[in-house]
């Protein structure tokens, strides 16, 4: 009876112990690993795929502005000065080749024209005694002299009526007709008014810009390249930007046409980049950020949603050898370096480790799963 009731005694005081050990062996799950039920997976949108080998660009990520070449960009002055005494235009405002922009008004334009009047008159006299004086000269009636200086006073008049009128036409006034105290200043080029920099009644010298137009048809890509990259930079490179006020980050396409010869203070090189479609609403001093390719090259990549951010470090999933019922399937988290992005894919480094398996990623709803996973150690 001792016997029997001591191992008695023993075997309730083992069960428990052996129940103990196997409890926690159960309720621990790997810190990397998480389950989902059909219905999970069909909520979340998980779909698997494999790893692809895409051509991918090599970029060099750099900053700039949208400028304008110089022949779009007109500063518009008044040649001879002046008092403004008419404008309504607005910074802003689009303009037509040849449209009035104001009028300047000066008391030396009646001058102007008188001088030309009174030198054209003398012209036609001039004319008409060398034509004389020509026929004398022929007819063996008057002296060669004569005719030579009817010849000269002719010319010299000529080139002093042509110069009076090439003066006139540069400030803006007729040539004959009434005579005016005021000049037009017209647009040379259609565009957009810059800068309006006159009132009515300003004095304004010819040196004054009194507006500035803008022709944002042939915009180009001006960026900023440090110098130690210089020698990855080729010209015909395609470079690919968004702008800096684009909520979206659409992307953009151009090509390298021009780069600089001189570097700047901040040791820093100018290049210029044409852009493969024209778009007028986009507006000069835009920022924006680009990426230059400077190699293109074959590497392994997923859809740009089968990776995500967790704190500083990428993971994607992958799909478990095994699930625990037929009903659920286990996703197993692999920390991974991410590359260059393009098109919608991004270039991944799986670990040494990971390299040699024949994994299936989760190529959509990677997030649902980091949720759920991340949701678990914090109940825990």
């Amino acid at each position: 009876m001792a016997g029997c009731g001591k191992k008695e005694t023993d075997e309730t005081t083992d069960a428990p112990a052996t129940e103990s050990k196997g409890a926690p062996a159960a309720e621990t799950a790997a810190p990397d690993r998480v389950t989902l039920t059909a219905a999970e997976q069909q909520i979340g949108g998980v779909r698997l795929g494999a790893l692809t080998q895409r051509p991918m660009s090599g970029g060099l990520k750099v900053n700039g502005v949208l400028d304008v070449p110089p022949e779009n960009l007109v500063s518009m002055s008044a040649p001879l000065g002046g008092f403004v005494d008419r404008t309504d235009l607005l910074q802003g405002s689009r303009v037509r080749a040849g449209q009035l922009l104001a009028v300047i008004r000066n008391p030396d334009f009646v001058q102007l024209q008188q001088d030309y009047l009174e030198t054209r008159s003398q012209l036609k006299l001039a004319k008409a005694e060398y034509e004389r004086q020509a026929e004398l000269y022929r007819q063996e009636v008057a002296p060669q002299k004569n005719y030579q200086r009817a010849q000269a006073e002719y010319e010299a008049l000529q080139v002093k009526t042509n110069a009076q009128a090439a003066r006139l036409r540069l400030a803006g006034l007729p040539l004959g007709g009434l005579i005016v105290s005021t000049a037009n200043v017209r647009a040379p080029r259609g565009g957009f008014v810059k800068a309006v920099n006159v009132s009515i009644g300003q004095s304004v010298t010819p040196t004054d810009v009194l507006f500035e137009i803008v022709n944002p048809e042939h915009l180009h890509v001006e960026l900023t390249v440090f110098e130690r990259d210089i020698p990855q930079v080729k010209e015909g490179q395609l470079v690919r930007f968004s702008l800096g006020n684009d909520s979206l980050s659409r992307e953009r396409t151009a090509h390298v046409y021009l780069i600089s010869k001189t570097i700047s203070p901040e040791r820093t090189v100018r290049i210029h980049a044409h852009q493969d479609r024209e778009d007028e609403q986009l507006l000069p001093g835009t920022f924006v950020r680009a990426v230059i390719e400077t190699n293109r090259v074959t590497v392994p990549t997923l859809p740009e949603k089968a990776v995500v951010q967790y704190g500083a470090q990428a993971y994607v999933f992958v799909a478990a050898d095994s699930a625990a019922k037929a009903s659920t399937a286990t996703y197993r988290m692999v920390p991974v370096t991410r590359g260059v992005s393009e098109d919608g894919y991004t270039e991944v480094h799986l670990p040494a480790a990971e390299q040699s398996k024949p994994l299936r990623f989760v190529t959509e709803g990677a997030y649902a799963l980091l949720g759920k996973l991340k949701n678990a150690e914090e109940e825990e």
